[in-house]
């Protein structure tokens, strides 16, 4: 039995994860980290976790967990990480976006290339049991050669784009990205905010993949809806083949193979669960044999990252990069002065 834990118990995601450990067979949630004492004992009364710190470099030294899932802003996960590879924890789910500024995505590929920890980002939606089934069903030839993938948001890149690029890899396993043509717009994204997920507002890219497979992102108020839900499930991927094609939003999916159409329904809150609880199950397969390497593992997260920082300069400069690209530096900092000088015509 894995003894996990939580840093950071503020926000809805912890508490997605915590309700997941009732699906869990391998661990069990033993302590939990925030810094505000009074949200730190409301989600241990609630979730039955009597090993509480304000500290989690505390947490780490003294409980020695297996697993911990990492619920921070995305300026200060990095600082986590390195206190974990620095206190020997041997696993980590970190939330996701991993990064929002270039230098920050240097920081962690550095961290990357010596860490001895596991990472994981936390998408969770690869492990939804309907997504992962038309995956599967991609993966074996059900729609034949795979030739586009059109994928959607309707919040912006740094909440969701990289789940949609995660979902682009993921039905196309072992592509690499090769080029990115990206436009953005929109400033309010881009404004100071307590979450520190700063992004356009509206966002399109083109994207090449090594193996011929071509995708269109698009993430913010631009993406299509999709139900009758909150913005934050207006998500979608379609994947188009020679023989067909499969279709995925977060309430309802789609498959039409060689002219045979079937469809349905599923509902959100019952897959996410499931998914959650599936990816920490993944992650203790990765501990138990270094050969079972975490599809949502740190290097494919930092793939995805680069792919939306060669949009910022493609957006920039006008022009197609070539990928993975050396990002530039303040690329946020550009972004508001020129969206916001657009908007101010």
């Amino acid at each position: 039995m894995f003894k996990c834990a939580i840093v950071g118990v503020s926000g809805g995601r912890a508490h997605g994860h915590a309700e997941a450990y009732q699906y869990v067979q391998r661990g069990t949630l033993a302590a939990i980290s925030t810094r505000q004492r009074d949200k730190l004992d409301a989600f241990g009364e609630r979730f039955g976790v009597a090993a509480r710190y304000t500290d989690y470099r505390e947490m780490f030294a003294r409980e020695k967990p297996d697993l911990v899932h990492v619920h921070t802003p995305p300026t200060v996960r990095l600082e986590i990480m390195e206190a974990a590879e620095a206190a020997g924890i041997p696993a980590l789910i970190v939330e996701k976006p991993l990064a929002v500024q270039g230098k920050d995505y240097v920081a962690i590929r550095e961290f990357a290339r010596q860490a001895r920890a596991r990472v994981a980002i936390n998408h969770q939606l690869h492990f939804h049991p309907r997504r992962m089934a038309l995956q599967r069903l991609v993966w074996g030839g059900g729609i034949g050669q795979v030739r586009f993938i059109d994928a959607s948001a309707r919040m912006n890149l740094a909440y969701q784009g990289t789940h949609s690029l995660q979902a682009i890899g993921a039905f196309n396993p072992g592509g690499m990205p090769v080029t990115v043509f990206g436009q953005v717009s929109g400033a309010e994204g881009l404004r100071e905010s307590r979450g520190q997920h700063y992004a356009p507002d509206q966002s399109l890219a083109k994207i090449n993949y090594d193996n011929g497979v071509h995708a269109l992102l698009q993430c913010g108020t631009n993406a299509p809806a999709v139900g009758d839900g909150p913005v934050n499930t207006h998500k979608r991927i379609a994947v188009y083949g020679t023989r067909g094609h499969v279709q995925w939003t977060m309430w309802s999916w789609e498959t039409n193979c060689d002219g045979r159409r079937e469809s349905g329904t599923h509902q959100y809150p019952e897959e996410d669960i499931l998914g959650q609880a599936a990816m920490t199950e993944a992650m203790f397969d990765w501990l138990e044999d270094e050969r079972a390497v975490h599809p949502l593992n740190l290097d494919a997260a930092l793939q995805d990252l680069n792919i939306i920082l060669g949009m910022y300069m493609s957006a920039l400069h006008h022009r197609v990069i070539s990928l993975p690209v050396e990002p530039e530096g303040d690329l946020i900092e550009k972004l508001r002065r020129r969206l916001g000088d657009v908007s101010r015509l």
